[in-house]
């Protein structure tokens, strides 16, 4: 099969370090269950709103995310089977593309650079599987979509839903 794997929200934890960057500028003790049904922005004060929005827009955001669960193993279980693909919407964010490439190449290394697609609309991918956090990506993907869980999309039901990487390994391997 040919899987495409979206990074943010699916692999590296980009919903934790919004929060993460927001309590430790401002000393709160924001959690993901303070957010579920939201986009975090929406969680804050309305004053710090489009600050949390414009948290992506800055050097050094996707340097640091912490990968989710055990996703590094399940990837490399899949990627010995199947033919993986990364796939993430890059280009919106300016500083993300090269961040985002040596984010991969030291959690994910045994994804080569041909393996990653850092592009801007994912309508573009030709495939078996997406596994993709944003119901938007999956719509128009013509193979099996697989929503993967994240706070702002737990009231989402239009897709196959993986609450987390262990789903995934019993959903694909």
């Amino acid at each position: 099969m040919r899987i495409f794997i979206d990074m943010d929200e699916v692999i590296a934890d980009t919903y934790q370090q919004h929060i993460n960057v927001h309590n430790q500028k401002y000393g709160t003790n924001f959690t993901k269950a303070d957010c579920y049904g939201k986009e975090f922005w929406m969680c804050v004060a309305e004053k710090y709103q489009q600050e949390v929005r414009d948290h992506a827009y800055q050097k050094g955001f996707f340097k640091d995310i912490p990968v989710i669960g055990n996703a590094v193993e399940v990837i490399k279980e899949l990627e010995a089977k199947h033919e993986v693909f990364i796939a993430s919407a890059a280009m919106q964010f300016p500083n993300s593309l090269q961040e985002k490439s040596e984010w991969l190449d030291q959690h994910l290394p045994f994804i080569t650079w041909k393996n990653r697609i850092l592009c801007g609309h994912k309508h573009i991918l030709k495939g078996d599987v997406l596994i993709d956090d944003r119901s938007y990506n999956l719509q128009h993907f013509e193979g099996r979509g697989i929503q993967f869980t994240s706070p702002h999309n737990v009231h989402t039901t239009d897709f196959e839903r993986a609450d987390d990487w262990n789903t995934i390994a019993s959903l694909l391997l």
